[in-house]
């Protein structure tokens, strides 16, 4: 079935970043050029067939504001079982992952260029999703741009109804008031549980790699939450 699912609340439109473009380079945008057609998904307001886009019936993993997809290729590398699809805003970290997709031979990997929220709303079914990834996101750290955080109740009852029953959400931040609200949120979202126990954070997930930013944020002395949710209903 096509369109937004109609029972679904409607999310106020605050953007969740600044699209910064930055520099982009040459090679980046041959990547988009030339290899989008292979990895990338256009532009619509029509729901996605999740099997079709990526040639199987697998587990879909979404993941949100990848960055320069370090992560999100590695993971997808370390786990050929399981589809992942990641949504990004900046062309150029974009263009670097498309690139590394293509050197590596990385195949089960489709990106969007767009906006988290309308990609849950309009292009992702009811139960479509086993996993979402939201790592780093922008903390937003003055108190008048809090509303601009991605993590809310509203966009939690979005993302609760496209994942499935046992289907998880991984959140890790370095900034730790947005942890904490985070964790208020998650724990009083309807039909979520928390994997490590009740206002517990869950411990550095094995299989989530070390990323550049991660590591930089290390040296800054920044220490790192996780919370792993699963949706129980």
């Amino acid at each position: 079935m096509s369109g937004v699912h109609k029972t679904n609340p409607p999310l106020r439109q605050i953007r969740s970043y600044v699209r910064r473009e930055g520099r982009i380079t040459a090679a980046q945008r041959r990547a988009l050029s030339e290899l989008w057609p292979r990895f990338g998904v256009d532009d619509g307001g029509s729901q996605l067939d999740l099997a079709a886009l990526f040639g199987r019936d697998a587990p879909v993993i979404l993941e949100i504001g990848f960055g320069d997809g370090q992560a999100l290729h590695t993971m997808a590398a370390a786990s050929p079982e399981r589809n992942y699809l990641g949504v990004e805003v900046h062309r150029p970290g974009i263009g670097r992952l498309l690139q590394t997709l293509d050197a590596q031979a990385i195949t089960n990997v489709r990106v969007i260029c767009d906006d988290a929220r309308s990609v849950l709303v309009s292009r992702i079914g009811d139960k479509q999703l086993s996993g979402v990834h939201l790592f780093f996101p922008d903390p937003w750290p003055k108190a008048r741009h809090h509303k601009r955080r991605l993590l809310q109740p509203a966009f939690l009852e979005i993302l609760h109804s496209r994942l499935i029953v046992g289907g998880y959400l991984h959140a890790v931040t370095d900034w730790e008031p947005y942890a904490q609200q985070m964790m208020t949120v998650l724990t009083g979202a309807q039909g979520f549980e928390n994997c490590a126990g009740p206002g517990l954070f869950a411990s550095r997930s094995e299989d989530r790699p070390y990323t550049k930013f991660e590591r930089r944020g290390q040296r800054l002395g920044h220490d790192v939450w996780e919370l792993i949710f699963r949706r129980s209903v």
